[in-house]
């Protein structure tokens, strides 16, 4: 006899080892579940509510953690990490439909929740095209047209309309989905420009690249004057480090039915770097995402018009940074395309003592990294290295793995 430990995460995996194996079809629906594994922490129930799920875990062949306060009565509230698979997660979702204590809401909320997080794919909605965002991270990339650029590639100048054209023709041979556009830099410690200039060095890259190309722009600003001009030359997508804080600028995101990066950032870029704290950082982002996601929604943007930003680089530290990219993953219960802004960032100067013009492999390893922990979008300076890396990565997760037969 020979025993064989399967290294399978997904579902997908999960479901070619039993055809491979010569599992019936309906008995691969009733395994499937049972094979798919969750830790799920809930935060700040009442002990009452947390003791009986509890009990109705283990009832159930599963478990939940619970700290001795909980236990003992030295607390009202508190954390729960329920521990179970998939079937375990949706038997208690039954349990607790009838359960008093606010347990039915609890129910009610983790089969959100699940729902939420394995949803496989997106369709972007946009006002002249649809982007679907699934398996295949979509490529964003920069095109800056700033002097004072982090990472030097600024497009300034007299040329800067036909360079930008140039560039554009280029990244999308080499792969790009998406194209950012900005005019004012957002490196910390950056000053702030007026929208007058912004407006003259991004609208008429915009106009000339939105009769060149069928590509999907993205305007890469946080003032409504710029967006607004954009979206009237032909962007589609809002990309706003800011978050879509300012009212009007989620009213004109709706107006024009366009796309929209809501991204986390602490402060401004002038002081976003001046000692960053978080109390719990993954904890804080996601508060930060609900409620600017519930405001987008009550303004009337269509939830499939949003995609979330971490933030890399956006008021965080180099452990904060690394933090966000390895628990990326977690971010898929907000229910919404994620995209990541890795490229040439000082975190990655930081680990390896280089410039930004040297740090095209470590950002490559950094965006295969965030591809593979659920990003659906990477915003990137080097489209044809991105792009390569990632069909490598594709052609390995996509081989036939589980030869069972």
């Amino acid at each position: 006899m020979a025993l064989q430990i399967l290294a399978i995460k997904d579902r997908h995996s999960l479901h070619q080892a039993f055809t491979e194996l010569k599992v019936d079809p309906y008995g691969i629906e009733i395994m499937l579940p049972k094979a798919i594994h969750y830790l799920i922490r809930a935060r700040g129930i009442s002990c009452i509510a947390a003791t009986i799920l509890k009990q109705e875990m283990l009832s159930l062949g599963a478990e939940a953690a619970l700290p001795r306060e909980a236990l003992t009565g030295g607390s009202r509230k508190t954390d729960c990490l329920l521990i179970g698979s998939r079937a375990h997660f949706e038997a208690l979702i039954k349990k607790l439909a009838v359960q008093p204590f606010g347990l039915a809401t609890i129910g009610q909320e983790l089969r959100d929740s699940l729902k939420r997080f394995e949803k496989p794919d997106f369709v972007l909605r946009l006002p002249r095209q649809n982007l679907r965002l699934g398996a295949k991270p979509l490529i964003m990339g920069i095109i800056n047209l700033t002097p004072d650029s982090f990472s030097g590639d600024g497009l300034y100048g007299p040329r800067a309309v036909d360079a930008a054209r140039e560039l554009a023709l280029r990244m999308a041979a080499e792969g790009a989905d998406i194209l950012d556009i900005g005019g004012e830099s957002s490196r910390p410690g950056a000053r702030a420009v007026s929208a007058r200039e912004e407006l003259r060095r991004t609208i008429p890259v915009i106009k000339a690249l939105a009769r060149h190309s069928a590509i999907p722009l993205s305007i890469d600003t946080c003032k409504p004057e710029v967006a607004h001009a954009a979206l009237e030359n032909g962007a589609s997508i809002v990309n706003d480090i800011t978050g879509l804080k300012n009212s009007r600028m989620r009213a004109l995101v709706r107006r024009y039915r366009a796309g929209a990066v809501i991204m986390h950032m602490r402060g401004t870029p002038r002081t976003m770097q001046k000692q960053p704290v978080y109390t719990s950082l993954i904890v804080d982002l996601m508060a930060f995402f609900r409620q600017a996601i519930g405001k987008a929604l009550e303004t009337g943007i269509p939830e499939d018009a949003l995609i979330i930003d971490p933030g890399i680089g956006f008021g965080k530290t180099l452990e904060n940074n690394l933090e966000i990219l390895s628990r990326l993953e977690e971010f898929k219960i907000l229910g919404l395309p994620i995209l990541v802004g890795v490229s040439r960032k000082s975190f990655i100067g930081k680990i390896l003592g280089t410039q930004p013009q040297e740090r095209i492999i470590g950002s490559v390893a950094s965006c295969v990294v965030a591809a593979s922990r659920g990003a659906h979008i990477l915003r990137v300076h080097d489209v044809k290295e991105t792009a390569q890396a990632l069909k490598i990565t594709r052609a390995i997760i996509q081989t036939k793995r589980y030869n069972l037969s």
